[in-house]
């Protein structure tokens, strides 16, 4: 049985503004917005400010070298469409018009995805994180 490939991962920009983020804020976390407010950008709360609900999808762990593990969490209706998808959690200039913590600091975050590979799709099933 392979290894599941992870569903989400972040760029070095993003792994960058996440140490400047947790000095400010603490422990950290992302709840993919599924529309409302900043249209479907990562939102980044201190951990636990965004209540996670039954429904929502913990999609992985962040690691961020020198802070502990940022959890990303989707809700299970968005996952349904995004559950093809690795997602990449990066940083541009510009601010979102959201409850994100890195507003102020003049960036937001935003995902790229990509489909997952035939490879990574057959891991995933076999690991019991199913595509279908």
């Amino acid at each position: 049985m392979a290894d599941a490939p992870a569903r989400v991962a972040l760029t070095s920009e993003a792994a960058d503004l996440l140490r400047r983020l947790r000095v400010m804020h603490g422990p950290l976390m992302f709840h993919q917005s599924g529309g409302c407010c900043d249209g479907s950008s990562p939102m980044c709360f201190p951990d636990g400010e965004f209540k996670i609900g039954g429904s929502d999808v913990h999609l992985g762990d962040l690691q961020v070298e020198g802070i502990e593990p940022v959890s990303f969490f989707m809700s299970e209706s968005q996952f349904e469409y995004w559950k093809h998808t690795h997602l990449t959690v990066d940083v541009v200039k510009g601010r979102g018009s959201g409850f994100s913590v890195e507003a102020p600091e003049g960036v937001r975050f935003l995902i790229r995805s990509r489909l997952f590979t035939d490879d990574e799709s057959a891991a995933l099933n076999s690991t019991g994180q199913p595509l279908t």
